[in-house]
């Protein structure tokens, strides 16, 4: 049944992943603060903020392309409501799809630092924590799902 509340998380799920392709995920800005560094889900951008002028951009679409295959697969997920263990098993591998996209994004951000600012680790922005949000809407629908199938075998039980 496409109107159970696990539905809605799914849905969330989706929507979240794909505000991480349209918002900022990290900044930081060197000692001086003459250059930034600026990480999307598209590229990586060095900026000399003096003059607002990009010095490289090194693409990241990886991280993008892992975020909207997470919204695929909840959506997908959102439509296999027949079948239970399915939607759960979408939902695990959604679940370790964002757990490499978020070690991926930390990564990099960790190594960009190093060069860039090894004093200071920069800022995480909107678009690193609706990565976090959607794990949680994602374990909250398994949640539900879980209880929909107990809820199906006790029924079948007392038949």
């Amino acid at each position: 049944m496409i109107q159970r509340v696990q539905t809605i998380f799914l849905f969330l799920v989706a929507i979240a992943m794909l505000l991480v392709t349209y918002f900022p995920i990290w900044t930081q800005v060197n000692v001086d603060q003459t250059e930034s560094l600026k990480l999307t889900a598209w590229s990586m951008t060095h900026m000399d903020v003096t003059n607002d002028s990009v010095i490289e951009e090194t693409g990241t679409y990886y991280i993008g392309a892992l975020a909207i295959l997470a919204a695929l697969i909840a959506l997908y997920s959102l439509s296999q409501f027949k079948t239970r263990t399915k939607q759960m098993f979408l939902n695990m591998i959604n679940s370790l799809v964002m757990v490499v996209n978020l070690g991926i994004i930390v990564y990099i951000t960790y190594s960009y630092n190093l060069d860039f600012n090894p004093m200071a680790s920069g800022a995480f922005m909107f678009g690193f924590y609706t990565i976090i949000v959607a794990m949680i809407f994602n374990i909250v629908a398994n949640r539900f799902i879980r209880k929909d199938e107990l809820l199906v075998k006790s029924v079948d039980r007392i038949r």
